[in-house]
């Protein structure tokens, strides 16, 4: 684990922070909102590119593995998402979309991290990763208008605009880099030396935009602050929840040990990036909506260092007793 992926969650708190600091300056809050977008541009562009398409067939050779993981993310985890927002969230429809949207979009590879860091089958997760980015690209505009168009005004023409912009461009051209790059130079130069140096600039162009969005709405988020800590008792009940959930699952199953790691955090670690660029360009005018998006990974990231621990432990136990 890089020290760039260590620290992550305090480059991200940093990045907002320093954010809300230039936001102050006039210059910069009128500015900033026009590179929101590039940034996150850039940035899924190089998730993308990480994705490995060719694995797809490799997730239905376990089908029950699969098929529950994606069942949980796809039906379950929407359902869920929309009554924890009712809950808390109904007196704030911003921060409820933002939530729903946060919860709704699996991880596409931080996930693997947190199962190769509590000693789980990373391989078995990874034949999960590129379904996820797809159906989630799928669904996800579904979704906001089953749940979101219900809470805030939601413009159809402006949410597939902004899908076509900020998702489906960045992964044709993913798409086109890679043909590009393995063509000319090889697959396995395209694998084992320019994908390893893309990742820094994943992290870098995320906090970019991350300022920017800082920065463009800093002075409304800082006349409310307190409504940001409306969302940790929702995200809190999900990954304890979902944690109890895939436990469960794997134990009727009879997912072994390992896959049941890859499992669980399969369906805990989100895809804020992806759900962030949307909010960005589908609601402009809704800054709330957005700082859910980021303030989630501030409370994931912790919660997901308390599971690699938890894993290492009750797994570890039960090996001594065996």
């Amino acid at each position: 684990m890089s020290s760039l992926d260590k620290f992550q969650s305090i480059i991200i708190l940093c990045s907002a922070v320093l954010g809300l600091i230039i936001g102050q300056f006039s210059w910069f809050s009128r500015n900033a909102q026009h590179l929101i977008v590039p940034f996150l541009m850039l940035m899924l562009t190089i998730v993308f590119l990480n994705v490995p398409l060719k694995d797809m067939k490799e997730a239905f050779k376990n089908s029950r593995f699969s098929s529950l993981s994606l069942g949980i993310n796809f039906i379950w985890t929407p359902i869920f998402a929309w009554v924890l927002g009712l809950i808390f969230l109904r007196e704030h429809p911003d921060l409820w979309v933002g939530f729903l949207m946060l919860l709704v979009t699996p991880c596409t590879d931080w996930y693997l991290v947190f199962t190769q860091m509590a000693g789980g089958k990373v391989t078995l997760a990874t034949a999960l990763l590129p379904w996820h980015l797809i159906i989630q690209l799928l669904m996800l505009p579904i979704y906001l208008l089953l749940f979101a168009g219900k809470l805030v005004p939601l413009n159809l023409h402006i949410l597939l605009q902004s899908v076509l912009l900020v998702l489906v461009i960045p992964f044709v051209l993913a798409l086109l880099l890679k043909k590009y790059f393995s063509t000319i130079k090889g697959a396995a130069w395209f694998s084992n030396n320019f994908l390893p140096k893309t990742g820094p600039f994943q992290l870098i162009f995320l906090c970019l935009a991350i300022m920017a969005m800082f920065s463009s709405q800093g002075k409304a988020i800082i006349s409310n602050p307190k409504i940001t800590l409306l969302l940790i008792p929702p995200l809190i009940i999900f990954y304890l929840s979902n944690l109890f959930l895939s436990l469960k699952v794997c134990k009727l199953a009879k997912i072994e040990q390992t896959a049941a790691i890859g499992f669980s955090f399969s369906t805990l670690a989100r895809n804020s990036p992806i759900a962030l660029a949307i909010a960005v360009t589908a609601f402009p005018d809704r800054p709330t909506i957005a700082l859910a998006l980021v303030i989630g990974p501030l409370i994931e990231l912790p919660m997901m260092a308390v599971f690699v621990t938890f894993f290492r432990k009750i797994f570890s136990t039960a090996d001594q007793k065996n």
